[in-house]
């Protein structure tokens, strides 16, 4: 199956439109290059053979990247609703949207790592969020147990 990617003026776009609809905020471009530099590599198959892990990689760099003055992480969903919705996989957008929520913010803390992003994207299109070993692997990341409580020996 071959993909339909996003380009660069359209992800500029869906940043604009973002913003507008879901509460406001700056529009201005802090590090575009990053960005595109991001869509275009999602596109080499040999780095990112499946489709859960671009949009990961595109998740997750368009998070962290600060391409955008505002709505980093919100773009992040949206980036990734587009290529969704454009390839036709239009069963997992509703849980995509609901569970990438609480994600998107948690990426950029810092607490979910890329690798356990790709495990979170692949039950979202595997449809397969009701995992409790996955549920018990977000919660470890983003409420890690201090074992300050032990005495030295």
């Amino acid at each position: 199956m071959t993909l339909i990617y996003l380009t660069l003026d359209q992800a500029i776009d869906i940043h604009a439109k973002t913003v507008e609809v879901s509460g406001g905020g700056a529009l201005g471009h802090l590090e575009i290059g990053k960005l595109d530099s991001v869509l275009q590599h999602i596109q080499n198959d040999d780095y990112y053979p499946t489709l859960e892990e671009k949009l990961t990689h595109l998740f997750f760099c368009s998070n962290k990247f600060h391409s955008f003055e505002d709505g980093n992480k919100r773009i992040a969903i949206s980036l990734c609703v587009f290529m969704l919705n454009v390839n036709g996989y239009l069963y997992c957008l509703d849980t995509f949207c609901r569970e990438m929520e609480n994600v998107s913010y948690h990426v950029a803390a810092g607490s979910i790592t890329k690798e356990l992003l790709l495990e979170i994207m692949t039950a979202v299109i595997d449809v397969d969020t009701d995992s409790e070993e996955l549920k018990m692997k977000i919660l470890a990341s983003i409420c890690p147990i201090e074992d300050d409580h032990v005495e030295p020996q």
